[in-house]
């Protein structure tokens, strides 16, 4: 095996030995807390003494340095492991351990990125892999460097589809610079896992995958050391350690054994870690860690880091007043603009960017396009891995319906801090005969409840392409709804956007009713404006642009000015839209009525103007809402 060379007897003492020394961390932490998982710390000891001793290359002063190894600890709950880890490289101070879990401390029960050394939130179980993957796309593709990504995840959590979407999407793009260790400790929280100790089910599996796999004894320093070279060196697949490993190892009278997950050690604390000291290379503690011959090793090479701060487009938005044009197509327009001004914008889809419009992007620039296939899941984590340390502008795309389908990851990014861009088409009962199976009427809810969200959803192909930029230059998750059917443009070229300021398209001194609507319900609302205004009644109309967060200042003003009378139009179900968006914005204000005209039930397959008609959220519907609101 080219340049391998077995470390030597005190090498591998001194790695068992900080294997030992992670143990006592671990259970020291959890002891402190009396919360924790320090059995799960226990069956990666000797993993993650090798990796962060002898195999990974980074920075202890700048964990995130661009040219660093990224490590992602997909089994989050083991994070005691991963403190420690820190601690034995000098970056955190020993002491530190004993304040896990409390409310002043960044050493929460998961990883989050409060830590300097932590690129993503793990503990919702099946994610990590994914995101490594994004991380390792980016490094192999974009950077072109030789850092590695390596990620750790238990065997549990592999019975999650998340874990399989991110196999594959490794394996097809080749990604030899990532390395998955699985740690098959047998025992998952309730009772054995379904394999348990089955390693070569294990193996034919991931084999079956693509990948580069190797059975290791999980706590056999030579195993490891050899196996994590061998992958260095393997080109063209992904690698994968399936380490044999115990729960709760070198834990006497509770290793390998049932209920002890999630628990402290309580009163046999002391006594293990006396016995784990006592095994260690004095007999009493080990080397201190200034005395090690072994030590973090540093990256090799130089990566620059990236500009992608104040994003802007090529060229301003080149439409004509009343050209017919859909969202989901200017988005696509967008996209390319915003690429050729910077080089780090890319686009992802899950095998839709014919119909979201990524597919611009792709034949402009298609090294900067990632297919991500019919996995949604994993589109999400792979835009998280790819947006970590500020390495690309990710733009994610597919159906927003099937957004719904990698909640949980969009869920895990806002605690992770990432800064995405989603856009989700084909929106709403609009898109006609595909039927309800396709049509996203949930999607404003879900994305309005995601703390760090901003949700955009634009009416014209303008305010699209200002959308776009704006969400390239807004910190988090941010959403943008685009719609199938083509709409007018409503505006000139040169309008200006901002994130939380609504557009008052239609206002008059008369006006006695205010409609807030976005895109499809807006173009009914001007319609059914026109037919009110032939009867002498005039409304002012009200695009929001963004729905989180909602221009409250705006709204309040024009209920005042239309006697307190509102009505809310959306193309998506009552709860948690636009309607719920108004009606917080005025929920303080006394005397305003709110009326809401959104889908109802589970719809049907039909033509567009047939299902705005059946759900009353037509012009028809608002005429007949104004009317009716009144009289009240």
């Amino acid at each position: 095996m080219a340049d391998y060379h077995c470390p030597d007897a005190k090498t591998v003492q001194e790695l068992k030995d900080v294997a030992n020394k992670l143990r006592i961390h671990s259970i020291t932490a959890t002891q402190a807390s009396n919360s924790g998982h320090p059995t799960s710390c226990a069956s990666i000891a000797e993993i993650m003494s090798v990796l962060f001793f002898d195999t990974m290359r980074y920075s202890v002063k700048e964990p995130k340095a661009a040219n660093s190894d990224r490590f992602v600890l997909s089994k989050g709950h083991a994070a005691p492991i991963l403190y420690a880890a820190w601690v034995e490289a000098g970056l955190i101070p020993e002491s530190e351990l004993k304040n896990l879990r409390k409310i002043d401390n960044d050493l929460e029960g998961h990883p989050t990125p409060r830590l300097s050394f932590v690129d993503v939130a793990t503990g919702s179980l099946g994610q990590g892999l994914s995101v490594a993957a994004g991380m390792a796309y980016v490094g192999k593709y974009f950077d072109k460097a030789d850092y590695r990504t390596y990620c750790v995840v238990g065997d549990g959590e592999s019975a999650e589809g998340s874990i399989w979407e991110a196999l594959h999407f490794a394996s097809h793009y080749k990604l030899d610079n990532l390395c998955a260790i699985f740690d098959i400790n047998r025992l998952g929280q309730s009772e054995a896992t379904s394999l348990g100790h089955d390693m070569e089910v294990y193996r034919a599996r991931l084999e079956a995958f693509g990948w580069n796999t190797y059975v290791v004894n999980g706590h056999d320093i030579g195993d490891l050391t050899k196996a994590f070279h061998q992958g260095s060196t393997t080109k063209g697949k992904p690698t994968a350690l399936l380490a044999q490993t115990y729960k709760g190892k070198g834990f006497e009278g509770i290793e390998d054994k049932d209920n002890w997950h999630g628990k402290p050690l309580g009163t046999k604390a002391e006594d293990i870690i006396a016995q784990l000291n006592a095994g260690m290379m004095n007999g009493s503690g080990g080397d201190a860690p200034a005395k090690r011959s072994i030590c973090p090793k540093m990256p090799k090479t130089v990566v620059e880091k990236n500009n992608i701060k104040n994003v802007k487009l090529s060229e301003e938005p080149n439409y004509t007043l009343g050209q017919k044009i859909a969202t989901r197509k200017a988005y696509g327009d967008a996209l390319v603009k915003l690429s050729k001004n910077n080089e780090h914008v890319i686009a992802m889809d899950g095998d839709t960017k014919n119909s979201t419009f990524s597919q611009a992007l792709k034949d402009v620039f298609p090294e900067r396009y990632v297919e991500c296939f019919i996995a949604e899941q994993n589109l999400v984590g792979v835009a998280i891995g790819a947006a970590c340390r500020d390495r690309k502008i990710v733009f994610a795309s597919t159906f927003a319906a099937f957004f719904s389908r990698a909640y949980d990851q969009i869920r895990m990014g806002a605690i992770s801090q990432t800064n995405i861009n989603l856009a989700g088409s084909h929106c709403g009962v609009s898109i006609g005969e595909d039927g309800p199976s396709q049509m996203a009427l949930e999607d404003l809810a879900m994305f309005r409840a995601i703390p760090t969200a901003t949700v955009f959803y634009p009416s014209d192909a303008v305010s699209m392409e200002r959308a776009a930029e704006l969400a390239a230059n807004t910190p988090g998750i941010c959403f943008i709804r685009t719609s199938r059917p083509a709409t007018k443009v409503l505006y000139k070229n040169d309008e200006v956007f901002t994130v939380g300021k609504a557009k008052v398209i239609r206002q008059s001194d008369s006006d006695v009713v205010t409609v807030v609507a976005s895109c499809i319900t807006l173009y009914e609302a001007v319609k059914a404006a026109d037919l009110l205004a032939e009867s002498g009644i005039n409304i002012r109309l009200i695009d929001p642009f963004t729905i989180k967060p909602i221009d409250a200042e705006t709204i309040i003003k024009a209920a005042k000015a239309t006697n307190g009378k509102v009505i809310t139009v959306e193309d998506h179900y009552a709860e948690g839209g636009i309607g719920e968006a108004v009606c917080g914005a005025l929920s303080e204000e006394r005397d305003v009525i709110v009326r809401r005209l959104a889908v109802t039930g589970v719809p049907r397959s039909g033509k567009c103007d047939e299902l705005l008609a059946m759900f009353n959220i037509d012009a028809a519907a608002i005429c007949r809402t104004v009317k009716e609101l009144m009289k009240a």
